[in-house]
């Protein structure tokens, strides 16, 4: 099934936080169909179709640290969102397209600080900070690459690209956060 968001979603919209994103912009939504992980193509069902965290998940899988590049950012109360790419350290290379709320008073002083300064994944942070948290994938899909997609993503055109909506879970089982991660195009590495 092919899906076009309207801009009136709520934070339990399977594409929330992306959502809010094009509604801010005022952009028309990409075309999504919604999948079963278990049918997704390799090498995305590998990188995306588990209860992990994506940065340490993609820096396994590229062999390198990975950094942060900043596209949008809000800060509306205690929520703060983002859209971001997930850069490698070791080429520059995109291997993420992410749109994340983060919830601000879920965290310390010190963690909310790493957050805001927008240098570093939250995976990374969460793991760095030690803050005890589990991610919880809510579902995958397709999307057709549109303009925001391809410029966060360093692509030419449209085409159509994995990803899933995932929430992260503090130990007092509120949310931390909840994502939207989207792979550029990948093929499985020889080996």
């Amino acid at each position: 099934m092919t899906m076009r968001m309207n801009q009136t979603n709520s934070s339990s919209s399977l594409l929330f936080p992306l959502d809010q994103f094009y509604a801010d912009d005022h952009c028309a939504f990409p075309v999504i169909e919604p999948i079963d992980g278990d049918v997704m193509p390799q090498p995305y069902q590998q990188l995306l179709v588990h209860a992990g965290d994506m940065t340490p998940t993609l820096e396994q899988y590229h062999g390198s640290r990975i950094s942060l590049n900043l596209f949008s950012r809000k800060l509306d109360g205690e929520l703060f969102s983002r859209r971001v790419a997930l850069v490698l350290d070791s080429n520059d290379t995109v291997v993420e397209f992410g749109a994340i709320t983060i919830h601000l008073d879920q965290f310390s002083p010190e963690a909310r600080q790493h957050v805001l300064e927008c240098k570093r994944p939250l995976g990374t942070i969460l793991n760095e900070d030690m803050i005890t948290h589990s991610s919880r994938p809510v579902g995958y899909f397709r999307v057709m690459s549109d303009q925001m997609i391809n410029e966060t993503l360093e692509l030419t055109q449209p085409q159509w690209l994995y990803g899933r909506q995932n929430v992260h879970y503090g130990a007092n089982e509120k949310p931390l956060a909840q994502v939207i991660e989207i792979l550029p195009p990948l093929t499985t590495p020889a080996g």
